[in-house]
């Protein structure tokens, strides 16, 4: 993917999710979606089009050692956050996806009443 079309892909995605609101609390330069307040993906606002996002310890080794570009969470904790960069091994498809799980990954830690949808069943196909 395009450094632009990851980014496009990615906030178009978050925009979509209930709840979803874009901030910047860390200046211009940073694009931030959280959801009922906590973060679940972050886009900084320069040319290398890298996209940061939650994900699952073992889900993010298992990304990490299937794609060449999903490195470890740029300045973020590794061990729960992944960064994209641009590059042939990933698509919209597979963005799309890790932008709806990272969202469900902090829905689910929020309580209940708090939920703007079930994580259970969001964003998951049916069998």
């Amino acid at each position: 993917m395009e450094p632009r079309d990851l980014v496009a892909t990615a906030a178009e995605r978050a925009h979509e999710l209930p709840g979803a609101e874009q901030e910047n609390p860390f200046g211009p330069e940073w694009d931030v979606y959280k959801v009922r307040g906590r973060v679940f993906l972050l886009i900084p606002l320069d040319d290398t089009g890298r996209v940061t996002l939650k994900s699952h310890p073992d889900d993010s080794v298992a990304l990490r050692e299937t794609f060449a570009d999903i490195v470890p969470g740029y300045h973020m904790n590794k061990k729960h956050w992944i960064t994209l960069i641009p590059g042939s091994s990933l698509d919209a498809e597979l963005v799309t996806e890790l932008v709806t799980e990272s969202y469900r990954l902090v829905v689910e830690k929020l309580p209940r009443g708090q939920r703007p949808v079930d994580p259970e069943l969001f964003g998951r196909l049916a069998p």
